[in-house]
């Protein structure tokens, strides 16, 4: 297997240059929520979450990235004031202790808006602005870096009997749409980071074709974010529960950057950088180049 061609990104984060591309950043979850597939509950405590954002940071997180509502299958929306209650408070908290790029994992503009104003610099939106159409002018006016995710329909449905006649023409078709609606809104198309979304309406066979073709994204020319940690996929694979699929999660991270994948979001920081650092060295040849 050889590696595919990675490029790089000059992005602004902060308003300093952001590169991406160099090596592969490491995107760690902090899910501040009752109900998240995997760590659901486990953070909901403030002392606790924030415990849980010193560890990532000291593991090597390169991102940190925040959300206070799950977005698991069947999951319902929660209301803007908890949500709030949830993210900002720790977003404010991680400030006094790192400078780590914080993304604030939401599809609410409100949210969005007040986590910047804390101290947030990533915009990380699931729905890929479809779902409060203020989200778009939020990330303009703050010309921040954007993550725009492939979701089939809604968290409540999305895993009903997901169908595409085309799979990759329609995820292709649908970032370049959402890009595009983005861009016509004052986003700056430099600025944006694309995500295939995976689980995310997909079925087994769907998450295994889309990271065993994730190049096919390089089509979009921009940064390729994957986040499969502890994926349904990878447990139907394994037949393992979420906090058994480290290792299932570490193949897919080290083929996605094998392909290409600038960044790669993970719960579990420390084991999967140690993969991703592999994977790293693996495509770069003697002289450096990516």
């Amino acid at each position: 297997m050889s590696a595919a061609p990675r490029k790089e990104y000059a992005l602004r984060l902060r308003s300093v240059p952001w590169v991406l591309g160099r090596k592969t950043l490491v995107m760690g979850i902090l899910n501040i929520t009752s109900d998240s597939f995997s760590d659901g509950g486990r953070f909901l405590d403030f002392d606790r979450a924030v415990e849980q954002a010193r560890r990532l940071v000291d593991e090597g997180a390169d991102i940190l990235d925040v959300g206070g509502e799950s977005t698991r299958p069947f999951s319902e929306p929660v209301d803007l004031e908890e949500e709030l209650s949830r993210v900002i408070p720790l977003i404010r908290k991680v400030r006094e202790f790192s400078d780590i790029p914080v993304s604030i994992d939401t599809n609410k503009a409100e949210v969005a808006r007040q986590a910047l104003a804390a101290g947030a610099d990533i915009l990380n939106d699931v729905s890929g602005f479809r779902f409060d159409e203020d989200m778009a002018e939020v990330a303009a006016r703050s010309g921040v870096p954007v993550v725009l995710m492939h979701m089939l329909k809604t968290p409540a449905e999305m895993q009903r009997d997901p169908f595409y006649p085309s799979l990759f023409s329609e995820i292709v078709s649908f970032l370049e749409n959402r890009i595009q609606y983005a861009v016509e809104r004052g986003v700056r198309r430099e600025q944006i980071i694309v995500d295939p979304g995976i689980g995310f309406g997909k079925t087994v066979d769907h998450n295994l074709r889309i990271v065993r073709n994730l190049e096919i994204f390089h089509a979009l020319d921009r940064p390729l974010l994957l986040g499969a940690s502890r994926k349904r996929f990878i447990g139907a694979l394994l037949d393992r529960p979420e906090e058994e699929r480290e290792v299932g999660t570490a193949a897919v991270n080290t083929w996605a950057v094998a392909a290409g994948a600038h960044i790669v979001r993970v719960h579990d920081v420390a084991f999967q950088k140690q993969a991703v650092s592999v994977a790293d060295a693996l495509r770069t040849d003697p002289g450096g180049t990516p």
